[in-house]
């Protein structure tokens, strides 16, 4: 007798992810060669790190993470070098990455989907220790909008590396413009000093060589609790503006030496020549600090970045520098009283004028 067997076999159907290979940045040939920078560094700053892409690959499922090929800095860097020239005696610029995000959401057989890209680019330079530095210098925001069939993906490589090339066409386009009238871009410094020597009749006594401190300047009342015979009242101040032309920013700054005649008196019985050149050689040393302070603002002291901090503090020491060389002068002439000191400061103070060139 022949036995019969039956066997029944069951299948499972199991649901299984489509999986997408990570995303290939191509390269391509863009409609510009760069003359003002390179980029010299991709730095993915993003406050969400991971992959770039969140993609629906199923309807009703959850999307799926997928990333740049080469991670987010390498494949932008790799962009970057294989599509645009790159020659490094250009300006080096960084490349910050803020946003970069593809989202998308299926219905039916069809997705759509929305890519975000936010950049920052800042030009690199060293300072005087060596250390690397950056400079903002314009923030790009873009992206697309996008519709594809479930099962073609192809359109999320072309949204990113087309806006990606944007990018790179408008901070271009933005060098070129402001190469020349951006302070930030700027590649030399000139200083140009105006003198204010101009004479008036107002309460200021501007510095003028051919116009010398008369008594009648002395115009305050005389200090009761003073021991002195007389007192000048002397300060010297700057100010003005730069303008960038053809990438060199021109500081143009107003210098002014000047008396104070309301803040200034002496004694009745102590107006005569020889008192009045005393208060006249302090005055003379204020145009003598001044000149020293305008020769320390040059281009070789002076730096693109911080070159108004750097005149500031030049003029804070140099303020410093007045008060010691007026008190010193006053220690040893005794307040004029030492007839043979105040000669040696009046042959002094002369040479150094002449050396200015404020007298001959």
């Amino acid at each position: 007798m022949n036995k019969v067997f039956f066997s029944l076999l069951f299948f499972g159907l199991i649901s299984v992810t489509p999986q997408i290979d990570p995303i290939r940045l191509r390269s391509e040939n863009l409609p510009f060669t760069p003359k003002e920078f390179y980029i010299a560094t991709v730095t993915d700053q993003r406050t969400e790190r991971g992959p770039i892409a969140h993609l629906a690959l199923e309807v009703n499922k959850p999307v799926q993470a997928v990333d740049l090929e080469k991670g987010l800095a390498g494949s932008f860097q790799q962009f970057v070098n294989q599509s645009l020239r790159q020659t490094k005696s250009l300006r080096p610029v960084a490349m910050r990455v803020k946003q970069c995000r593809v989202s998308e959401n299926a219905a039916g057989n069809r997705v759509t989907g929305e890519f975000k890209l936010v950049l920052a680019f800042e030009l690199l330079s060293k300072d005087d220790t060596g250390s690397e530095t950056s400079t903002h210098l314009m923030d790009y925001q873009g992206g697309t909008k996008y519709t594809r069939p479930l099962d073609q993906t192809g359109v999320i490589e072309s949204s990113i590396r087309q806006t990606l090339s944007a990018s790179l066409r408008r901070f271009n386009e933005y060098m070129n413009r402001e190469s020349g009238r951006n302070e930030k871009l700027a590649k030399k410094l000139q200083v140009n000093f105006i003198d204010d020597t101009r004479i008036t009749d107002d309460d200021t006594v501007q510095y003028n060589p051919d116009r010398k401190l008369t008594w009648a300047d002395f115009k305050g009342e005389a200090r009761k609790s003073s021991h002195y015979a007389a007192e000048v009242f002397t300060s010297f101040s700057y100010e003005g503006k730069s303008t960038v032309k053809n990438g060199v920013i021109v500081l143009n700054l107003n210098a002014k030496a000047y008396m104070l005649k309301n803040s200034s008196w002496g004694r009745a019985d102590a107006k005569n020549a020889y008192a009045l050149n005393h208060e006249q050689r302090h005055f003379d040393i204020t145009k003598i600090i001044l000149e020293r302070f305008k020769k320390k603002l040059n281009p070789d002291s002076l730096t693109l970045e911080d070159y108004n901090s750097i005149a500031q503090y030049q003029f804070i020491e140099a303020y410093r520098e007045l008060n010691r060389m007026q008190t010193q002068y006053d220690n040893e002439t005794n307040h004029s009283l030492n007839q043979a000191a105040q000669e040696r400061w009046n042959q002094k103070i002369d040479a150094e004028l002449r050396s200015f060139g404020v007298i001959k």
